[in-house]
């Protein structure tokens, strides 16, 4: 790494990129989540886009999504007390009472409330490059990863580009996790690694992945930090969002948890992969 934990902020990158294509971003203009990029709730189909809606705010060019004290859990019926505030870039559920539906995280879950189907941004292999700040609370995560539309039930393995849990965080290093899970998808070995590195995640720092259709690269402030030799092929979309188990939290922590981004930004190569 090129970043010592004492050099705070890591710079963003310019938003152009040699030879990549700027696909999809934002920068977060604006006092608003734009619905037109962002489905402003986690994976509805489990609970309700009412209780499953992102507690976000957007200002000053950033999104920060935020856990307050006194947030319900997000679906009690399958997930316990857990709590979240997260978006995402698709949506994809079976009929009411169904068992069909993104991410079913639980044997037990069915459809509990209907949905629209829709996809604002789901690629098939791109560079793909946050720059963020979490929480260095036990008790809380924040990740960006990506998962299958599962339009079809094999589509459902998740590119994790990072996972960064408060408890492994610290001002002299934190610990980054990213990989692959195979879920439903039997061509997708389960590969996830994690990397302890100089950095104090509570700071701005640079998260990003390119899918490949062989492989996919793992960057932390435009080092690389690990390959995974698999690929999946089909359209994934990205959830991105803060998450805490109240059990885990330390008792007399202060609220709100924060995850700020101050981008997302996703690129394709202009002469293709090959």
């Amino acid at each position: 790494m090129n970043k010592g934990p004492a050099q705070g902020d890591f710079p963003a990158n310019p938003i152009d990129k040699p030879g990549y294509l700027l696909e999809f971003h934002d920068e977060f203009p604006g006092t608003s989540v734009d619905r037109q990029k962002w489905l402003p709730f986690h994976l509805p189909q489990w609970s309700s886009r009412h209780q499953a809606a992102a507690n976000a705010r957007v200002g000053d060019g950033c999104l920060t999504l935020k856990i307050d004290a006194g947030q319900a859990p997000w679906c009690p019926e399958y997930d316990g007390d857990t709590r979240c505030s997260s978006l995402q870039t698709g949506l994809f559920a079976g009929p009411l009472g169904s068992t069909q539906g993104q991410h079913r995280f639980n044997p037990a879950s069915v459809v509990r409330e209907t949905q629209v189907n829709r996809i604002t941004y789901a690629p098939t292999c791109g560079y793909f490059e946050l720059r963020a700040k979490g929480t260095g609370t036990p008790g809380n995560h924040v990740a960006l990863w990506m998962i299958g539309y599962e339009d079809s039930p094999e589509r459902a393995a998740e590119i994790c580009i990072c996972e960064i849990f408060g408890k492994d965080a610290g001002p002299a290093s934190s610990t980054i996790r990213f990989g692959v899970h195979p879920f439903a998808d039997p061509r997708v070995v389960d590969d996830f690694r994690q990397v302890r590195l100089p950095i104090d995640i509570t700071d701005f720092h640079l998260y990003a992945a390119e899918w490949t259709p062989t492989h996919i690269d793992f960057y932390v402030d435009n080092q690389k930090v690990g390959v995974v030799a698999q690929s999946p092929a089909y359209p994934m979309q990205f959830m991105l969002g803060i998450y805490e188990r109240p059990q885990e939290t330390q008792a007399g922590a202060a609220y709100p948890k924060k995850f700020v981004i101050d981008y997302f930004r996703a690129y394709q190569p202009i002469a293709g992969y090959r």
